[in-house]
């Protein structure tokens, strides 16, 4: 049974500014940092990077639970808690305290930096209707930012119906009918796995020459045979499909990066772009642009993959794809695919791993980090149409793709355009420009003289703070 409620920076969610995931915990449980009892109403602002603004306010339910001392605690009988949410949320507060950040490791602001942001102070009438205003402006604004978000998950969900269409035959039933495949599916696997194994011995014999060898007795017998399909509960296929393994229809290899350490400055800044699964989950099928380079030093203790090769990522990120525009090394953390033969489309394949790539991050194993090795993916089976047919496939995915990332586009540049309404919002009702003053108020100055006034009368003492109290100056 759970002795107290627990808030720290994880429990807050930055794009709602609301706390969504308190922690129950027993005594025995406790973390060091869990120190301050919280009051509703309270305003928590983390301390940690606070670029990411994770501010929430302390809901009723919650009074008196435990917060980290990651959390600044803001409290102040002269200042409306949501009107103290809506300022923290302000830009002006976040570059500000942003430009006061200290530590690399653990970038943080301090407590005073915090308690010594200034602002336009407003009387508790003036606070209340200004929260008012916001919330009828921003109830709006956030209304729509829903429907947004909610548009984009559609689109994603769009965006595997038709991967999973295109990969089972549906999304071209009508084109195949019209077009019937001039050889079964087998008939196609055999002619690629033969050319995979044509081509193998062709580089043999290369290498051979080259060094300027006789081939041995038997050496065509080291052939690596792939990986055969296991096809037990796999649906049925389409006339002239065929199932098969990543491995029979093309060759995977793990990249490479043998010196250690991996960062050391002579590998880098040469000619020969350095592909890293950073790069990979940024790009959007073909990868051109990259942050590393390898010097000559880098290849040497690398490898050169040609272009039109396929990456994909298998630690961290998993199952991620991107095909090559020009020639690149990789680490091992990201394995290269080049098909077997020209019956085999790298668009398709990729395509394909597009609508794999959550099952492949779902089943991976998790220790320090999830990742997947190369024996996982040679196994990985994939639904082979025809050369014709993979073309069709990979033209009205990319159609309909592009048709989406319009969509996408647009709605990134609403979400922007909603961001920036939400700040001019803010920059108006903290600057004195969305609600009128009442004359029949109270001057603010007034009341901010009366409160530094008995804020000075009050005998001084010695004690440890348990919260914060809001420091303001009146412009």
């Amino acid at each position: 049974m759970s002795d107290f409620v627990y808030f720290d920076i994880s429990s807050i969610d930055r794009a709602t500014k609301k706390i969504t995931e308190p922690k129950l915990l027993t005594m025995s449980q406790a973390p060091s940092r869990a120190k301050q009892v919280l009051r509703a109403g309270d305003v928590l602002v983390s301390m940690t990077r606070p670029n990411l603004n994770a501010v929430a306010l302390v809901p009723e339910q919650f009074d008196g639970a435990i917060g980290s001392t990651g959390f600044h605690v803001l409290r102040s009988r002269w200042l409306h808690p949501e009107f103290l949410l809506r300022l923290v949320q302000s830009q002006r507060f976040v570059d500000e305290m942003s430009a006061l950040v200290q530590g690399a490791l653990y970038p943080a602001v301090r407590p005073k930096d915090i308690a010594a942001f200034t602002f336009v102070f407003q009387t508790p009438a003036q606070q209340t209707r200004i929260v008012a205003k916001l919330e009828e402006l921003l109830s709006d604004l956030d209304a729509g930012v829903a429907e947004l978000k909610a548009a984009q998950k559609k689109l994603a969900q769009y965006r595997q119906s038709l991967l999973k269409a295109a990969v089972e035959g549906a999304l071209t039933a009508d084109w195949r009918a019209s077009h019937p495949p001039a050889e079964t599916g087998a008939q196609l696997l055999d002619r690629i796995l033969t050319e995979r194994r044509a081509r193998w011995e062709a580089k043999q014999l290369a290498k051979f020459k080259e060094q300027g060898k006789a081939p041995p007795k038997d050496w065509q017998k080291k052939y690596p045979e792939p990986v055969q399909p296991d096809t037990t509960d796999l649906p049925e296929l389409p006339d002239g499909w065929v199932w098969a393994t990543l491995s029979q229809v093309g060759w995977l290899d793990r990249g490479r990066s043998k010196h250690r350490p991996r960062n050391a400055p002579h590998l880098y800044g040469g000619p020969y772009p350095f592909v890293q699964t950073g790069d990979i989950r940024h790009t959007d099928t073909f990868l051109s642009d990259v942050e590393a380079s390898y010097s000559e030093a880098g290849l040497a203790q690398s490898r050169l993959w040609p272009a039109g090769t396929m990456c994909i990522t298998i630690a961290a990120n998993i199952g991620k794809t991107a095909i090559l525009s020009m020639e690149a090394c990789f680490p091992d953390s990201v394995v290269g695919f080049l098909p077997a033969s020209d019956e085999v489309s790298i668009r398709y394949v990729e395509y394909f791993m597009r609508s794999v790539q959550q099952k492949l991050e779902d089943e991976a194993p998790a220790t320090a980090q999830k990742n997947i090795n190369l024996e996982i993916l040679e196994k990985v089976v994939i639904p082979v149409a025809p050369t014709l047919e993979q073309h069709e496939i990979v033209q009205v995915l990319d159609d309909s793709m592009d048709a989406a990332r319009h969509s996408d586009r647009a709605i990134e540049f609403s979400l922007k355009q909603s961001s920036a309404q939400r700040q001019n919002i803010l920059r108006a009702a903290f600057s004195g420009q969305l609600v009128p003053q009442d004359p029949n108020d109270e001057p603010a100055s007034v009341l901010l003289e009366r409160i530094r006034a008995e804020r000075a009368a009050r005998p001084t003492k010695t004690r440890k703070a348990k919260s914060a109290t809001s420091r303001s100056t009146a412009c």
